[in-house]
């Protein structure tokens, strides 16, 4: 894994040698707020966790100018890439000082998005910024996304560690990530086989996973009240469910023939995402099993409903469409998986009763 800390260009491989110069220089980089050594520790805090995620498919060593990945063993494979971050979520983690899950959350928006394709995850790429490098913190980050590499068998090749004094305050971090996956092409999950008739089953998410934090923030604004019986952000921080293991473990069983990822924009906005013209998909809400902080955020901001279902997953994190015949199939493979619709003909790309 090369890790460089913005133009400064910090490598693994790097040899540095002070040189000696016949004069004195009155400013240095660090004066200007980007502090070198701070980003060798951060390397040296995660470089073995980070190989940890490697597989023979890997063939160069950290420290790199690019990550070499060899693709083995498919016939006719095709690439499936995804890229996001984890948002506003960040202010809730900065501000509660727990980092841990912010790694998953930056992952799992990654990944979980070019599972909808059928793809296994290859390898993964993150970009983390800040005003002020702070290596404990951002090794704590880049190990959230170790574990959640791990988790999906996934390689985390490369990472860029930008310190920007300036563009963001002591204190501000912003996650990014890119996560490439690969399928054959005959086995491209694309919504195109979906049919009226059809069943939607939903696959539970973990809380809020890493969308609508703006409005979550309005909200909620002390972190730290009690939430059932804790402090609200130990509810607001957990993180993004991974669903690489449920995902495959269906598709080794049965034919699926659409999945929507449950993101921003709720329900409302992903699952047309998947439908062909002429195609609804009518749910009944009354089905969803809807988490005890999301209710409480729609009591307590006097937020419409339907508002809800178009901003939050409203514990939804991944919908399955299968044909009918296959339907208790994946209640019988999932044990919390649920049925919440089915696929109907209409103008409109979903209905909510």
């Amino acid at each position: 894994m090369s890790r460089r800390l913005n133009d400064c260009r910090l490598f693994l491989s790097l040899n540095f040698k002070p040189l000696i110069l016949n004069y004195i220089m009155s400013n240095t980089y660090k004066s200007a707020g980007v502090d070198k050594e701070e980003g060798y520790k951060t390397v040296d805090k995660i470089k073995t966790a980070v190989a940890e995620t490697h597989n023979k498919n890997v063939l160069n060593n950290l420290g790199s100018f690019g990550a070499f990945y060899q693709i083995a063993g498919y016939k006719n494979p095709v690439l499936v890439s995804g890229t996001d971050g984890v948002g506003t979520k960040l202010k809730v983690a900065l501000d509660s000082k727990k980092y841990d899950s912010i790694g998953v959350d930056c992952f799992a928006m990654c990944a979980n998005d070019i599972l909808c394709h059928g793809a296994k995850p290859l390898f993964f790429l993150d970009y983390l910024a800040c005003g002020k490098l702070d290596s404990e913190i951002a090794a704590e980050i880049v190990m959230g996304m170790v574990n959640a590499c791990k988790d999906n068998e996934c390689a985390l090749i490369g990472g860029e560690t930008a310190e920007m004094p300036g563009m963001y305050k002591p204190g501000d971090y912003d996650v990014a990530g890119f996560c490439v996956g690969i399928v054959e092409k005959d086995e491209i999950i694309d919504g195109s086989k979906i049919k009226v008739g059809h069943k939607i089953i939903a696959l539970p998410s973990s809380g809020f996973h890493s969308n609508g934090f703006s409005l979550v923030r309005k909200i909620f604004p002390d972190f730290n009240e009690e939430f059932e019986g804790k402090p609200l952000y130990e509810t607001l921080l957990v993180p993004t469910r991974l669903y690489y293991k449920p995902i495959h473990r269906l598709l080794e069983e049965i034919e699926v023939s659409g999945i929507a990822h449950i993101t921003g924009g709720g329900l409302i906005e992903n699952v047309p995402r998947i439908l062909g013209d002429g195609l609804c998909a009518t749910i009944d809400t009354s089905k969803i099993k809807i988490p005890s902080v999301m209710l409480e955020l729609e009591k307590r901001g006097n937020i419409d409903r339907i508002e809800m279902f178009g901003t939050f997953n409203m514990g939804v994190g991944m919908v399955i469409v299968v044909d009918e015949k296959h339907a208790e199939k994946v209640l019988d493979l999932l044990d919390d998986a649920y049925i919440i619709g089915e696929i109907t003909e209409g103008t409109e790309k979903i209905v909510l009763n």
